[in-house]
């Protein structure tokens, strides 16, 4: 009997073909069993979803099909947007595997002419110009509802701008694809923002651009003593003279967790109470709702109002143009940009508005959205009446307290009722989980005089903005009236990372160079002076000598402008040097140091595992 011999080789090869096949069953499983796993190396895992957004995608019951319209060609040119889009991307990669299989992800590149480019325009997106050739850039997305039951929904632009809130965007869009109706919303108002149809007046512009976002229902702040949980927020305008039935349903409709947006005024200009009532009661136009916010910790004078010089509108009285420090205009600058209700807003309108502070021994957090300049003042709203005739007057004597005051923003905390000693049925002495209420000192941004213009048109009335009062407005409402989840995601850094060590080179380079602008604008003011009292005089000074002397004076500063120019140019190329030699030092790292370091480790550990098999045999 022979016995088969095998050969080391044989079992070499035998082993690497099973190694082959191990390596083949590998990937195969791996591409069935691990296809949603992710692994995020960024520093801000930037492309992890937050469990907001994860709490809407895992609440669809529906499938959904999103399309990004890309126009890869045209953006060939565009870095900035080419990476944006990657990121995007990804994260709608993300969400589709999220869902598992409800939501169906694709592109699109709309080239110019095509059907997909009609396609793209009929769903609202808004091409930018700029593209490569002159071409159209198409970056939006389009959420459509499988069944028909919702209109389709769509981002008609990814703006840079706004990156850092591109994951509220779309899982806004998802939230709105799931969500059927529109969100119910509550006013409680003693102003006239629904207008009076007996005498003609409309509505004003905010209310009708709400009535368009969401189902609006009036409450009567006389008669309220109860706030139905199904409104999703409820905005409270000039709350003046509520009854403690009225505030007691309004502090409870927060504990539950309701949304609430709270508007007061230290001189609420919309306000067309008699200033003095049949009773001799005097009415300041002021409005407050002290016991709630004490409670909450928050410190507001409704007979103070804040005036800001630097921010001042102008405004037309008795035929000139007058600044009027009360009436702000607060601009990108004054608006946080950190927030998605001010994200993307320009300019706000207020007018004779109040101001917000947090009492020291509160729990609650404050988030300013919009704050006066640091040339702010405050003044008695009496003197701000006054003033009415010649708003000029407000500037006199006129003392900035150097900080910036916030007119609007968020309050953040577990609210506890104002009304401990009630103890009706379903009565809550605090809230189950943090809440958050937003707060506006100024009533009078609300009318339509401080950001559209409206004018008649073919029988109706054209609004034409001015100001961002009504978007405003409207992204707190739309903010709000979104689910918890929504709610819970903030903004996120921007991919764009930047070179800090590269920043640093340059922020010591423009150093240099303000030191050597400085002595060049100091010699040339000296030069200058320096001719001045060479010029011939009128007491008989020769004009030969001063001539002479004024021509070596202006050589001798030309030569010396010369040498300062050779000085920037040196630091200039120094600061070149310097950022090649970092790419220099870069590039050698990742080209040359580590692989070779990984060669080395790879043959070493090679060499010894030979040596081993050498002994072994």
């Amino acid at each position: 009997m022979r016995h088969l011999h095998v050969t080391r080789s044989f079992r070499l090869r035998l082993a690497l073909l099973g190694i082959a096949v191990l390596f083949l069953v590998t990937i195969a499983f791996s591409s069935m069993s691990l296809r949603t796993a992710r692994v995020d190396l960024t520093e801000d895992r930037i492309y992890t979803l937050t469990p907001g957004t994860q709490q809407i995608v895992d609440s669809l019951r529906k499938p959904l099909t999103l399309t990004l319209y890309f126009s890869d060609h045209a953006t060939r040119d565009l870095p900035q947007i080419r990476s944006y889009e990657q990121r995007v991307h990804e994260m709608l990669r993300e969400i589709a595997v999220r869902a598992h299989g409800r939501v169906r992800f694709r592109v699109i590149d709309p080239v110019p002419y095509s059907d997909d480019e009609d396609a793209a325009e009929s769903y609202g997106l808004s091409p930018a110009s700029g593209g490569s050739n002159g071409e159209r850039v198409f970056f939006g997305l389009v959420g459509m509802d499988g069944s028909g039951d919702v209109p389709p929904q769509s981002i008609p632009f990814f703006d840079p701008a706004r990156e850092p809130f591109v994951e509220y965007d779309i899982a806004k869009l998802l939230y709105e694809l799931g969500m059927p109706t529109k969100p119910r919303l509550g006013v409680i108002s003693t102003l006239p923002v629904e207008g009076n149809l007996v005498i003609g007046e409309p509505a004003w512009g905010v209310v009708r651009q709400l009535d368009q976002l969401a189902d609006v229902t009036t409450l009567d702040p006389a008669s309220l003593k109860h706030i139905d949980d199904a409104l999703k927020v409820v905005l409270l305008i000039h709350p003046k003279h509520l009854t403690e039935d009225a505030q007691y349903a309004i502090d409870q409709y927060v504990l539950r967790g309701g949304h609430l947006v709270v508007f007061v005024d230290p001189d609420a200009e919309m306000d067309n109470a008699p200033l003095i009532d049949s009773r001799g009661i005097v009415d300041d136009h002021d409005s407050d709702l002290r016991r709630l916010f004490e409670t909450w910790g928050v410190l507001y004078d409704p007979t103070k109002v804040v005036l800001d010089r630097s921010q001042a509108l102008t405004i037309e009285l008795n035929g000139n143009t007058v600044a009027h420090p009360a009436m702000l205009g607060l601009g990108a600058q004054d608006l946080n940009h950190d927030d998605v209700v001010t994200a993307s807003l320009q300019r706000v309108n207020f007018s004779t508005a109040g101001f917000f502070e947090l009492a020291q021994d509160t729990k609650a957090r404050f988030t300013p959205l919009v704050q006066t300049s640091d040339d702010a003042a405050v003044v008695p709203a009496q003197r701000v009446r006054d003033a009415t005739g010649d708003p000029s007057t407000l500037l006199e004597n006129y003392e900035p307290t150097h900080e910036r005051y916030v007119i609007a923003g968020r309050l953040r905390d577990t609210f506890r009722t104002a009304f401990p000693e009630r103890r009706e049925k379903g009565h809550l002495d605090q809230a189950a989980a943090p809440g958050e209420v937003v707060l506006i000192a100024d009533t009078d941004l609300l009318s339509d005089r401080l950001w559209i213009d409206v004018q008649p048109l073919l029988g109706q009335q054209q609004m034409t903005p001015f100001a961002n009062n009504g978007d405003f407005v409207a992204n707190i409402v739309d903010n709000l009236g979104g689910s918890t989840a929504l709610l819970s995601i903030r903004g996120r850094v921007n991919s764009q990372r930047p070179f800090t060590r590269v920043r640093s080179l340059q922020a010591a380079a423009d150093r240099k160079f303000l030191v050597k602008k400085r002595e060049l604008e100091n010699e040339l003011y000296d030069t200058q002076r320096r001719l001045a009292e060479l010029q011939p005089t009128k007491n008989g000074t020769g004009p030969s000598t001063a001539t002479a002397e004024q021509r070596r004076e202006v050589e001798q500063y030309l030569q010396r402008k010369l040498a300062i120019g050779k000085e920037l140019r040196d630091v200039q190329h120094q600061l070149n040097a310097e950022i090649d030699a970092l790419g220099l030092r870069l590039k050698f790292i990742n080209i040359v140091l580590v692989p070779g370091l990984v060669a080395i480790i790879g043959l070493i550990y090679g060499w010894r595992r030979t040596r081993r098999s050498r002994r072994v045999l």
